[in-house]
């Protein structure tokens, strides 16, 4: 019989609550292969089941809120969390169940507010949006929207760095502590804002000449919560994850007949192939 290894010490814990994604690119499974990769152990709250795969959402299916909050409960209760991230909440009750839990939790959050995919399926019931307004954004720690889901926020539109830095004043507002308002759909070089109270950090990048970028959000987000957990400061943290989903983007490969996912493994890939 082989002796069994000393026990590792116990990660730090990240809890994604969001959809799946059949396709493994995005969602729930894109959650815990980036907390995998960034050194934490992922743990889940399923609000909603997709059929989804490379070339768009062919439907999603909510969970019923007992089942959400049961599923808080049996791993908040017990196991804990250093960070929370959430994802698709999919309904404007399923927002305010996982509001009724978070209200009591200390751990910082993370809110990708989730309305719409990659391919420009709708991803968020009529209504839901108010209640992220209302409850969820003045529990967040950081919350990451993209142009589109800043202008669902705001209720206006965006078409250059002078707007971002608007939506991110007007989203702040709203209470949580930090906004990333991201800009990679802004023609020129990229540059992602986050915004805090009176500080303004920008986060340039190189544009990357890929079609393969599913997942980017859910792992931006995921990557910040993975940074927290592990007692990164907010900038530091969100700095970080940009590097990681930089790198992921970059590494991204085709998948299926349409849009391929960003590589959740890339740094991983890179170690290997330096050994050999």
């Amino acid at each position: 019989m082989v002796p069994a290894r000393p026990h590792s010490p116990t990660p730090p814990r990240v809890l994604a609550i969001a959809g799946s994604d059949s396709g493994g690119g995005a969602g729930i499974q894109a959650d815990l292969k980036t907390m995998l990769a960034l050194g934490v152990h992922g743990m889940t709250v399923i609000c909603a089941v997709t059929a989804q795969n490379s070339v768009g959402v062919q439907g999603y299916w909510e969970l019923p809120p007992e089942a959400v909050r049961a599923q808080l409960d049996s791993v908040l209760g017990d196991i804990g969390a250093q960070a929370i991230k959430t994802g698709m909440l999919a309904s404007a009750e399923l927002v305010a169940t996982v509001c009724d839990v978070l209200a009591d939790v200390a751990a910082p959050v993370v809110v990708d507010p989730v309305a719409i995919s990659k391919h420009g399926d709708r991803l968020l019931a009529e209504g839901a949006i108010d209640v992220i307004k209302d409850r969820l954004l003045p529990l967040a720690t950081v919350v990451t929207p993209n142009l589109l889901e800043a202008e669902l926020l705001t209720g206006r539109s965006i078409a250059g760095p002078a707007d971002m830095l608007e939506a991110a004043k007007m989203i702040s507002a709203m209470g949580p502590q930090w906004v990333l308002v991201k800009g990679g759909h802004l023609p020129g070089r990229p540059v992602d804002l986050l915004y805090g109270g009176a500080k303004v950090i920008r986060l340039p990048a190189e544009r990357i000449a890929t079609e393969h970028t599913h997942g980017t959000g859910c792992t931006f987000a995921s990557a910040i919560a993975s940074r927290l957990a592990l007692g990164d400061e907010v900038p530091t943290a969100v700095k970080a994850a940009k590097d990681y989903v930089t790198g992921a983007i970059s590494a991204g490969f085709p998948l299926g007949a349409g849009i391929g996912p960003v590589d959740h493994g890339w740094q991983l890939r890179t170690a290997a192939l330096a050994r050999h």
